[in-house]
């Protein structure tokens, strides 16, 4: 399968992006508001999509957390296109533009394995990318989705 990876800079084109594939993922991204807070805060973010053609296929964006640190703060694949190599592409697209941008961390939060079956195979995906896990706030997002933190050197 091909598939390209790039950089968007459109700040119109990250939302309708976005948008495509967060919609399409009822499983991870349901709660209206917090999908519209994702949709909307990518705009202005550096934001890494994936095309199949011209059809987006996933995305994702970083934000800055810290002086050294920065956060894959939302992403999304396509089901159709899950376990094809895409979202790793993402990742390490966004790893090197870290590493370009001069951070020494990135870190992803999710919920924590062994609560939702979706959430469990986002896990073990941050891991085969490259992150460890850093720490579990079980209050952060409420009592029923403990947010666990994985972290991983960029250096």
């Amino acid at each position: 399968m091909e598939y390209s990876i790039r950089i968007i800079e459109d700040r119109t084109e990250k939302p309708r992006i976005a948008r495509a594939v967060l919609e399409a993922l009822p499983e991870w991204f349901g709660i209206p508001e917090a999908r519209e807070k994702y949709i909307n805060v990518g705009a202005e973010k550096p934001f890494i999509a994936a095309f199949d053609g011209e059809r987006p296929i996933g995305f994702l964006y970083l934000a800055k957390t810290g002086s050294a640190t920065v956060e894959l703060h939302c992403m999304g694949v396509l089901k159709e296109y899950h376990r094809m190599g895409v979202g790793r592409a993402l990742v390490d697209k966004a790893v090197r533009f870290a590493v370009e941008a001069g951070y020494a961390f990135m870190q992803v939060k999710t919920v924590q394995s062994g609560f939702y079956e979706e959430y469990d195979r986002t896990n073990a995906f941050y891991k085969a990318c490259g992150f460890s896990e850093f720490e579990v706030f079980p209050e952060l997002w409420g009592e029923a989705n403990p947010c666990q933190v994985y972290v991983m050197s960029l250096k």
